[in-house]
């Protein structure tokens, strides 16, 4: 087999591990990505955070082209009338993406800055020894200095160590379609606003998100069980139609796709770095979309964890099986806001109790568009220093 040496090897090209090596490669170190599909691929996930425009920015994405600008999240309850928006008026700017357009972008961009890229290549094996990684493809045999596990939730190394834990008490699945939208008066207000808008429904929320060309991603998180007579794409038209809003959106809609389902819900990877690699994006953990956070996670993980892999490059200690120990700190203290935040969502009715009274408490509402917004390291938080003064439901 044909053998080659890399400093750093990275499998998966999604935004975690394009991030990774796009970073690595502007250190000047030599990176192979190594992806099992062809982009453009479909993925879910349009919905990003203000929080990820800084990484964006060193990765040289523009990221205002071609996609339509997010102005902030509605939480609607039209059971009761009661709603709230949280507006993204900070410093940074984000927006609502077609992530096989986006995640592209991102991939093409790793490339021109001199990654080497493979696609519809699958790593098979993975050996991370004491004195470099070894990684069997089904096409080739690589060696390396250092391994990045960025394969999303096939997260092979998390599988490799059994290390995979999952997490209870958040959504169990998702359905979710596109659609094109006819023109009509709501559907106008919804591109010119551009916000991401949650309902709350019986057995779970309902996302809607506002892509460029009038179209629309929708989906349904499902936390309770189903009624045995609502499979699938019956349970997804049920509960989607129950909304006015909705329905009335998706009047004279084209459906764009059938209803896709994810599952495999949320969980958290307990070893995710150790002798000669790390995990992220979701490889290190997945938390329930409610918050959008998915993207955002992805890239900031693989920030820290390219800042972090650089310095150890350069000294020769990449074997350092603590290595990113301090990186992983700072990724811990974002995933166990948000997951607190996603469960206090589930089980403790903090949008009726908490985010519709936050318009008279307007300094607890600034506190949460922080945390909204990615602002997951700021000081002086006190909504999200209660939340991590907090025990969770699940087990940690």
């Amino acid at each position: 087999m044909e053998q080659n040496n890399y400093d750093v090897i990275i499998a998966g090209a999604g935004p975690a591990g394009t991030t990774a090596a796009t970073l690595l490669a502007q250190y000047g170190h030599s990176v192979l990505l190594i992806e099992r599909d062809r982009h453009p691929r479909f993925h879910i996930g349009e919905s990003m955070l203000p929080m990820s425009e800084p990484v964006m920015k060193r990765l040289g994405i523009a990221w205002d082209k071609g996609n339509l600008k997010k102005g902030g999240a509605e939480f609607i309850d039209e059971v009761s009338g009661r709603r709230t928006y949280f507006p993204f008026e900070g410093k940074y700017r984000t927006f609502q993406v077609e992530r096989s357009v986006f995640d592209k972008r991102l991939f093409d961009n790793a490339v021109a800055q001199g990654v080497t890229a493979l696609e519809q290549e699958k790593v098979m094996l993975v050996d991370c020894l004491a004195s470099h990684v070894q990684i069997d493809t089904d096409k080739a045999q690589y060696q390396g200095r250092y391994f990045i596990d960025a394969t999303g939730r096939d997260a092979i190394m998390g599988k490799k160590l059994g290390s995979i834990a999952k997490i209870n008490n958040l959504g169990q699945y998702a359905l979710y379609k596109h659609y094109k939208l006819a023109e009509t008066d709501v559907a106008n207000a919804l591109f010119a606003q551009g916000n991401i808008k949650i309902f709350l429904s019986e057995i779970g929320w309902i996302w809607c998100i506002p892509l460029t060309e009038g179209r629309l991603s929708v989906g349904l998180v499902v936390q309770k069980n189903a009624p045995d007579h609502l499979k699938k794409d019956a349970l997804f038209e049920h509960h989607i139609q129950a909304s006015a809003y909705m329905s009335e959106l998706l009047m004279g809609a084209q459906a764009l796709s059938e209803v896709r389902i994810e599952a495999d819900f949320s969980y958290r990877n307990k070893q995710r770095y150790g002798q000669r690699f790390a995990c992220c994006g979701d490889a290190a953990g997945f938390l329930d979309p409610v918050f959008s956070s998915g993207f955002f996670f992805a890239v900031k993980t693989a920030e820290f964890m390219a800042d972090q892999l650089h310095q150890a490059l350069l000294q020769g200690n990449e074997a350092d099986v603590d290595l990113q120990l301090q990186s992983d700190a700072f990724y811990q203290q974002g995933f166990k806001t948000m997951h607190l935040l996603i469960e206090r969502f589930y089980c403790s009715n903090l949008v009726e109790n908490l985010f519709f009274e936050s318009d008279r408490q307007l300094d607890i509402k600034q506190e949460i568009v922080a945390l909204l917004a990615g602002d997951l390291w700021q000081q002086g938080n006190g909504f999200q220093q209660g939340l991590l003064r907090g025990r969770s439901k699940s087990a940690e």
